[in-house]
């Protein structure tokens, strides 16, 4: 079995593609070792002492170095990690865990109804132009709400951290959303 990796645009973060579908639907971000006792893959890479960060794509896992940690000597043993769990179709999650629900696309506040049209068009695009560039770059941006011209957006994976995630939203996201959706002011991180 070959892990391809690939660097993203956080330098504390590399992308594994293992060759295989990692979730079948959704995503999955693990920001510490607690939350990572869901997936016995999480957890035996947080195991390995360095890790701060790990996140599951639809076909790939972003793993975050640690501070102070360096990818030479990480690299292999993330690579062994990964090796040792898919060659054995190990479960991704645990069973009897929550850990395999999606990322939701759930507001963190109550939207006005009279915005329902406005916030389709921003899920749509979301969905169609927006997740699938992030996911090129190891990780995933989910919409958490909409009020008053302002769209909040949760970055995970490679995303969450990364020194252009800022200028992502702001030269990037938010542009493309005022372009298609005039209703839209303004894009924060959530």
């Amino acid at each position: 079995m070959l892990i391809e990796t690939e660097t993203t645009p956080n330098p504390a973060t590399l992308k594994f593609l293992p060759g295989q579908a990692v979730m079948t639907a959704g995503t999955r971000d693990f920001a510490d070792a607690e939350e990572a006792t869901a997936s016995p893959l999480a957890e035996a890479l947080f195991d390995l002492g360095d890790v701060s960060g790990v996140f599951f794509g639809k076909d790939f896992v972003s793993v975050t170095a640690g501070e102070g940690a360096e990818w030479r000597s990480l690299k292999p043993q993330v690579l062994s990690v990964l090796l040792d769990h898919f060659s054995s179709h190990a479960p991704l999650f645990r069973a009897g865990t929550a850990g395999d629900i999606d990322v939701a696309e759930d507001g963190d506040f109550a939207e006005d109804p009279a915005d329902a049209d406005i916030v389709a068009q921003i899920k749509e695009l979301i969905e169609l132009r927006v997740r699938p560039a992030v996911a090129r770059d190891g990780g995933d941006i989910v919409y958490r709400g909409f009020d008053r011209g302002t769209v909040y957006l949760a970055m995970h994976g490679a995303c969450s951290g990364c020194p252009s995630s800022s200028a992502t939203l702001k030269n990037g996201i938010e542009q493309l959303l005022k372009h298609y959706v005039p209703e839209v002011t303004e894009v924060r991180a959530a």
